[in-house]
């Protein structure tokens, strides 16, 4: 990794053993739930992460392949096709760490050739054998993600991801990814039921006990709708916020957000209070 990258991958850890610290969200799919087609052109995508640093995010994430409900999976080809005209530039556009949003090995890859900092894997080692090594070779940042292919509404869901968190850092443990360089996201909407959401929302207070930061990414999903009903059917700002502050509250430093500036705002407040 060059020095600037390697720099730019340690601010964000810093950062984000601390907090609170936004990640901001540039989906370059047509398919992603809330801003699917938006940002698909290079200089769409550019701007729109150089705006979202102008906020105050801390850290890009960039995708390729929508994982909304009902989702179709892309092909490697596909995702890196969909890469390939903003990455590069977009990483040299903006001072902070880019993360690459994908579960495919061969797109981390390209990524950190092409100056990303971080991997955020959705299946935190579990998916692609290779992912391990190839973030270890990069000595890249890495986010450890709770996935499960199904629901199942009997579970115990925080056991459900202290057992697949412990799985991924012994898998991290063995390519040689430092632990300095690990988050560890519970995964809020992926393979849980409406209340294992909020069980695992909670459950933030117990993970922290590994000693990493953690990261929740609940921006306008469609729990609060579903939560919420036709009163709140509307914009998902609120919501997404006061989850945010919440989860604060137990211990998560890392937000992954579409809206920097307002959910910056809000967790400056808790954080003022916090610390008064």
């Amino acid at each position: 990794m060059k020095a600037e990258t390697a720099a730019k991958r340690d601010r964000f850890l810093d950062v984000a053993r601390v907090g609170p610290a936004v990640m901001g969200i540039v989906n370059i799919t047509p398919d992603s739930f809330s801003d699917g087609g938006r940002f698909v052109e290079a200089d769409a995508a550019t701007a729109h992460a150089r705006a979202h640093v102008a906020a105050g995010a801390a850290i890009v994430d960039v995708g390729a392949e929508s994982t909304r409900p009902g989702h179709s999976p892309v092909t490697e080809a596909e995702e890196i096709a969909r890469l390939a005209p903003a990455l590069a530039a977009l990483v040299q556009s903006i001072d902070v760490a880019v993360s690459i949003d994908t579960t495919k090995a061969v797109v981390a890859s390209l990524a950190l050739e092409a100056g990303v900092a971080v991997v955020n894997d959705q299946w935190g080692l579990q998916g692609d054998p290779a992912m391990a090594d190839i973030v270890a070779a990069g000595e890249a940042g890495l986010v450890l993600m709770h996935n499960r292919a199904s629901t199942d509404p009997d579970l115990d869901i925080v056991d459900d991801i202290r057992r697949f968190f412990d799985r991924s850092l012994a898998l991290a443990d063995r390519a040689g990814i430092l632990r300095a360089r690990l988050v560890l996201d519970p995964g809020i909407g992926f393979g849980k039921t409406k209340a294992q959401n909020f069980a695992a929302l909670n459950g933030v207070r117990v993970l922290r006990d590994y000693g990493l930061p953690i990261l929740v990414g609940v921006s306008r999903k469609s729990l609060f709708a579903a939560l919420l009903g036709p009163h709140g059917a509307g914009d998902r700002l609120i919501p997404t916020i006061a989850a945010n502050v919440a989860a604060a509250a137990r211990g998560a430093t890392i937000f992954r957000v579409h809206d920097c500036a307002e959910n910056l705002a809000a967790l400056a407040v808790f954080d003022a209070i916090e610390r008064a």
